[in-house]
């Protein structure tokens, strides 16, 4: 599971370990009887060869009618979906405003979030009144006490300064949620940014301070403490690069050993005597049954431990200052909004306007209450039969994964068996939870915008903290049913898929089969990948942390995925300035994806044999041409150099162009479907493909 932080981009810097098929979330449609290919040819792009270009033939048309507005840093098939879903989320907003709500019910909340979040002038009007009072207490900071009070503060309002603690499973005893230690705190989201001057981070850098300077005094802190603003700004920059200096990279934050690390609380404390754990644990409630936790980058804690003690407390105040102004800047009037999106929106993705304050505040009420806005959602938009459709897709990819499995000539007997007894006790979890959240004790007042959303942040780490010395709850979503996305997680071994990904394109009732295999098959063969790639592969079938490879085995694996590495890493995504994909980076999307494509072509040769797909010809297509072009389809996507850059830093997916032309010639399949040649720039020689599952 992965824990809700209050500022986005803190939330990005913690341990996540629910695994993806993609980062953008979408919406659903209507289904029916079976009648087309469910290929789209508007979205062909009949110029190019198929051979030459793969991406470019089946998503050129699609490319074409929909190029970049001003709004969007990327926009792709999901994104294009996405846009719908938020108009259906806002339909349920407005139906459930338009209603006499109870107080304190959770329609009431719903409308009241809303409404005070659209009340622009009020938000003018109060300015930087509501972030005020926590300044105030900031600036009251004295000495190294005070400063430790006010983490625990701000720890209680989702801001992870200095570092996080969250809820995870045990990875010795997954059936346990015990404490994590995380590295956090940097306002950037990642090292990288602070440290190389690759792309245009160095720009990314004088920017940030800039964006600090401008909110330093729109808030008033200057004044408040009677330091210039730009001085502030400096100072909190020199103090997060060296925060960044002992964090870990991506990379090793991907290495499931290297990220779990127990200590008692004896042991923490005399690793780390600065940061007072059984003071921190006890305020947060957690210290009751605890035995140990994980400290997960043991060498960043050490330096946390040494700026508690030989860092000015001036400089602390400044930055804890900073870290609640930026967490609060979307949340209060247009100056700190625009100030926000110039830096986060313009400068590091490359759009050009801020979206309409109708959607972001839709995504604030979806975030505040995700699961209260799926059950209104699945109410509406999700019909039971594509549930039923659903599990029976899952079970024919399981079979065929453990079909791939038995015929993998690189393991032997032992593995496999363990292989398969993994995934015979995968848990599937199919459009909405059993159970539904419940947040009557969530306080939603008429008092001011960003006061909701900091006690919504408190309501919701109160939330993940209870979990703490506790049994896991296996029957808990780490997805809404209205996110269009889908997820593995490797301590409960679960595949997820939430309502809101079974629509078009990438599950259409109307459509033959085989693009159906191509689209939601490929999905599901990736998740249930998850489970055995580079990170997912050392989990045994309970969830936890555990060797059950042979040695030999554990080298094939390694071996073979370095071919996906080197295939990845060797792609130039920008000319301008020159960079190239980080193959290691993706490396467990990436197997994913080429798992997910053998394990579901294979199924719908299953499916072919029963007549359960159209064997002839649709609009000029075989089924297995069919079954690629949907894949492709699904990655159709313009994006702005700079996202490229964003991206390639900081996504663990490759970019969508390249999750079909560097991901399709590995898959023989493909090469014979369209007849890829050798000397085709589409072909890639047998003996150079990755051969996993």
């Amino acid at each position: 599971m992965q824990p809700r932080f209050a500022n986005k981009k803190q939330r990005n810097n913690m341990k996540k370990t629910i695994l993806t098929i993609a980062t953008m979330a979408v919406m659903s449609t209507g289904m029916s009887q079976k009648t087309s290919s469910g290929i789209n040819l508007d979205n062909l792009d009949r110029n190019a060869s198929p051979q030459e270009n793969f991406y470019q033939y089946a998503c050129g048309g699609w490319l074409k009618a929909h190029p970049l507005d001003a709004e969007h840093s990327r926009y792709g098939a999901f994104d294009f979906l996405a846009e719908e879903n938020q108009k259906q989320l806002k339909g349920i907003i407005a139906e459930v405003s338009s209603k006499k709500n109870a107080p304190g019910t959770v329609a009431d909340k719903i409308a009241t979030l809303y409404n005070i979040g659209m009340d622009s002038v009020r938000l003018q009007q109060q300015g930087a009144e509501p972030l005020r009072p926590y300044l105030e207490e900031i600036n009251n900071i004295k000495n190294r006490e005070d400063v430790w009070a006010e983490l625990l503060k701000m720890h209680r309002r989702g801001y992870g300064v200095l570092f996080g603690v969250m809820g995870e499973a045990d990875k010795d005893d997954a059936n346990m949620c015990i404490a994590w230690a995380w590295q956090s705190g940097l306002g950037l989201g990642d090292r990288d940014y602070y440290l190389t001057d690759e792309g245009n981070n160095v720009a990314i850098r004088e920017g940030y301070i800039k964006l600090m300077t401008k909110e330093f005094a729109l808030a008033g802190f200057d004044k408040m403490v009677g330091i210039p603003a730009d001085q502030l700004a400096r100072t909190v920059m020199v103090f997060e690069t060296r925060l960044a200096k002992a964090q870990n990279s991506k990379l090793e934050n991907r290495d499931p050993f290297g990220t779990f690390n127990r200590y008692t609380l004896e042991e923490a404390t005399a690793f780390t005597p600065n940061i007072n754990w059984k003071n921190y644990f006890e305020t947060m409630g957690i210290m009751k049954g605890m035995k140990s936790f994980n400290i997960a980058q043991p060498k960043y804690f050490a330096e946390v431990n040494k700026v508690l003690s030989d860092t000015d407390v001036e400089i602390l105040k400044a930055y804890f200052a900073w870290h609640e102004i930026t967490s609060a800047a979307n949340y209060l009037s247009d100056d700190f909004v625009n100030a926000e999106f110039d830096f986060y929106g313009k400068l590091m993705s490359g759009r050009e306007v801020n979206r309409p304050r109708w959607k972001r505040v839709t995504s604030t009420v979806d975030g505040a209450m995700g699961e209260a806005m799926g059950q209104l959602y699945v109410e509406k938009y999700f019909p039971a039969a594509a549930k039923k459709r659903m599990k029976t897709l899952v079970d024919n990819l399981i079979t065929a994964l453990g079909q791939r499995i038995d015929n993998a000539s690189w393991m032997d007997k032992q593995t496999k068996k363990n292989a398969k007894e993994k995934l015979s006790t995968v848990l599937v979890k199919i459009g909405y939870p059993d159970k539904w959240r419940d947040y009557s004790k969530l306080e939603i007042k008429n008092d001011s915008y960003y006061a909701n959303i900091v006690r919504s942040n408190e309501f919701d780490v109160a939330y993940m903290l209870s979990k703490i010395n506790k049994p896991v709850d296996r029957n808990e979503w780490g997805m809404t049913p209205q996110t269009v996305n889908a997820y593995y997680n490797p301590t409960t071994n679960e595949i997820c898929f939430p309502a809101a990904i079974l629509q078009p394109p990438f599950f259409n009732m109307n459509a033959d089969e085989a693009a159906n295999y191509g689209a939601i098959g490929v999905v599901i063969g990736h998740e249930l990948t998850h489970g055995f790639d580079d990170q997912g592969r050392n989990y045994d079938k309970d969830g936890n942390l555990n060797d059950w490879w042979t040695a030999t085995d554990a080298e094939n694996f390694k071996k073979n995925a370095q071919v996906l590495v080197d295939a990845f890493s060797a792609v130039k995504v920008l000319d301008d300035p020159e960079t190239y994909a980080n193959g290691q980076l993706t490396l467990g999307e990436n197997i994913a994806d080429n798992g997910g494509l053998h394990i579901s072509y294979l199924a719908m040769q299953n499916a072919l044999k029963k007549k359960q797909v159209n064997k002839s010809k649709m609009d000029g297509f075989t089924p297995e041409q069919r079954f690629f072009l949907a894949y492709a389809a699904v990655w159709a996507s313009n994006i702005r150099p700079q996202a490229i850059l964003q991206l390639t830093q900081m996504d663990v997916h490759s970019l969508a162009k390249n999750r079909v032309n560097v991901a399709l010639p590995h898959i023989t399949e493909f090469i014979d479907a369209f007849g890829v040649k050798p000397g085709d720039k589409m072909y890639l020689a047998p003996e150079k493909r990755a051969m996993l599952w």
